[in-house]
């Protein structure tokens, strides 16, 4: 009797679970075969289905509105991404090195402010920081991303590899010492690898966070020919009265399918990377 009631709960956990699942996709499948259907089948009808299977709306959709196609914006989105995301674990991974492992004056202080500026909404310091980078003239340029990201800007991913490294026990660095390594050998070839879930954690958000930005691309460039993916797709939508949703949908299906593809590759060390709070002494 026992044995049935947990199969019957082991059942029924699996079918909540698949609801929930199916719940969750079915945004990006309808997106998906609504790239199929005309203007009139997606506002006039509650089918799901498309009435036709003609890939024009992803052929003409690439092809973009003006004179640059879809693979320009992609290009652009990976220069703002990708050197964004190193940037960002690199730095960060070493300014939690400093406060996880070392004494200095100062140290709560500074740490204290760093925490509080997590608190700091995007929209109080975006004026701040356009007359700066304006002074600066990196508008037009990838530059207003590449510099806070090497600057260690970022306090969540700070914090998250901060409270990561103190579960790692002191004595492998003092081990480290002893058998001569620096304070920055140390860290490349004790404390790096032990930091890699957590880094790759760190890189999967803030790949996330900046390929699907809208709001920062459309204040810091403004060349067409240096739009990534967000600001492509509301091109599109603007450029004519008559929108063809179907080609709208198919590039902003394509434009999410790296993210799919990067969350399902990667949620093995994505988890571990949550989950895993250091090494247990």
């Amino acid at each position: 009797m026992g044995k049935r009631k947990k199969r019957l709960n082991k059942i029924i956990l699996y079918i909540v679970i698949a609801a929930v699942g199916v719940v969750m996709v079915y945004p990006v499948i309808w997106m998906f075969l609504a790239a199929f259907k005309t203007n009139s089948e997606i506002f006039g009808s509650l089918k799901l289905l498309p009435g036709s299977w003609s890939p024009d709306a992803f052929i003409k959709g690439w092809q973009g509105t003006g004179k640059y196609t879809f693979g320009k914006y992609f290009i652009n989105t990976f220069l703002i991404v990708v050197p964004t995301t190193l940037f960002t674990v690199g730095s960060c991974a070493l300014v939690a090195y400093g406060f996880a492992r070392f004494k200095f004056p100062g140290k709560k202080f500074l740490f204290a402010v760093l925490i509080a500026t997590l608190m700091l909404p995007n929209t109080v310091i975006i004026i701040p920081r356009y007359t700066l980078f304006n002074k600066f003239g990196w508008l037009n340029t990838y530059l207003p991303f590449y510099v806070p990201a090497l600057l260690a800007c970022f306090p969540f991913f700070i914090y998250m590899l901060l409270q990561f490294m103190r579960g790692i026990p002191r004595e492998l660095d003092e081990s480290a010492y002893i058998d001569g390594c620096g304070t920055f050998r140390t860290f490349r070839s004790i404390l790096f690898p032990l930091l890699k879930p957590a880094m790759f954690s760190a890189g999967l958000f803030q790949f996330l966070w900046t390929y699907n930005d809208f709001f920062n691309s459309l204040i810091y460039i403004n060349s067409v020919d240096k739009y990534p993916l967000s600001l492509a797709l509301r091109t599109a939508i603007d450029s004519d009265a008559n929108v063809q949703w179907g080609q709208i949908m198919a590039m902003a299906f394509v434009s999410v399918l790296p993210l799919i593809i990067l969350f399902f590759v990667a949620q093995k060390y994505f988890v571990e990377g949550i989950a895993t709070s250091g090494l247990k002494g």
